[in-house]
């Protein structure tokens, strides 16, 4: 919602809207007049609380599930309460303690990484997810393509220095020795000398500009050499998730096509990873509230994400998956806090 639109809700307003989504987030059924009245603490008829939830449903904050007398947030409405009416609690110190035992600095960066997964999936109750850093840097060098059959293309690679490799993608066509020979010309003019992290970004960039008037070369080029570089970067070695089971027991997700469709974005990996790679370098704990996230099998789910760091460079960002209705204000704090104290892990002793 706009500052004007935020402030045309009154105390009231705002008081019975923070309380059928505190109620929501602790029980996960639909939330009554009445439910809303004794939750309320607030000296209001019924009819009183009907018509202010009537108001709420008509600003798109709350919505009527089926046939149910009761109300649930939007995703507006949770955005709403997200932004405006959490009351955060800080960590105790005891819980605080705990994380920095189970993040031991003495540990090496494969076993933090192991850790701060699980802490978060323990802690939260949720699925906890970790982009981590890769050991080096792959430069490119060099890049030919060769057709084959069956709409396959083998890919030779010269990486960093003298390390060759090859690589056999499958393309939505065939092409022939002389597509794919410009498309390699291309690579080479404009990618030598890139680490393929970056070459990827930029191809993501070039595709996004000019997604409605792309050349047949500029499709090949993002074509084959996005599968590629792909491949190449491994992602099972750069996103770690920990605590899916965990979201079988919310009534939210219990739909079967919902959740197969959500375990597959857990093993696929590559949309997860592309969303933590937008909150890499934005400040602290970004929250993406269902469809904010882009991606459709996350679309009722919540993900709170806080990059994490080591000698003032962003290394990652971590963060969990879990429903809409997820406790934001203990979250939010875990998140925060664990992100922290991994930086504080990795970074190297005074």
């Amino acid at each position: 919602m706009s500052t004007k639109e935020i402030q045309q809700l009154d105390e009231r307003e705002q008081r019975l809207l923070k309380t059928l989504i505190d109620l929501y987030i602790r029980d996960g059924q639909p939330v009554g007049s009445r439910t809303l009245s004794r939750g309320s603490d607030m000296q209001l008829s019924p009819a009183t609380i009907r018509n202010v939830m009537a108001d709420l449903e008509e600003m798109g904050l709350i919505h009527s599930p089926h046939t149910s007398a009761g109300r649930l947030p939007t995703e507006k409405g949770f955005r709403l309460f997200v932004d405006t009416m959490l009351n955060v609690q800080p960590l105790d110190s005891d819980e605080v303690h705990e994380l920095r035992r189970q993040l031991d600095p003495n540990l090496n960066s494969k076993s933090l990484m192991h850790s701060a997964t699980s802490i978060l999936s323990d802690i939260t109750h949720l699925a906890g997810v970790i982009m981590i850093p890769r050991a080096e840097v792959n430069m490119l060098r060099q890049l030919e393509f060769l057709p084959l059959s069956n709409r396959r293309v083998l890919a030779i690679m010269v990486i960093n220095e003298k390390e060759v490799q090859n690589r056999i993608i499958n393309t939505e066509r065939d092409y022939t020795e002389s597509e794919l020979q410009q498309a390699a010309n291309y690579i080479n003019t404009h990618f030598l000398g890139k680490d393929l992290g970056s070459m990827r970004e930029l191809l993501k960039q070039e595709l996004h500009q000019a997604q409605q008037e792309l050349s047949e070369l500029m499709k090949l080029v993002i074509e084959v050499s996005g599968k590629v570089i792909d491949e190449n970067l491994n992602l099972d070695e750069e996103l770690l998730v920990e605590g899916q089971a965990n979201l079988m027991e919310f009534e939210d997700l219990s739909d079967m096509e919902k959740l197969r469709r959500l375990f597959e974005a857990f093993h696929k990996k590559r949309d997860i990873l592309h969303l933590l790679d937008r909150c890499q370098y934005s400040n602290g704990v970004q929250i993406f509230i269902g469809q904010e996230s882009g991606y459709d099998p996350l679309g009722d789910c919540s993900v709170v994400t806080a990059p994490y760091d080591a000698s003032g460079e962003v290394l990652g960002v971590l963060g969990v998956i879990g429903p809409t209705r997820m406790a934001y204000e203990r979250i939010i704090p875990v998140v925060d806090v664990t992100a922290r104290l991994l930086s504080a892990a990795l970074n190297p002793k005074e």
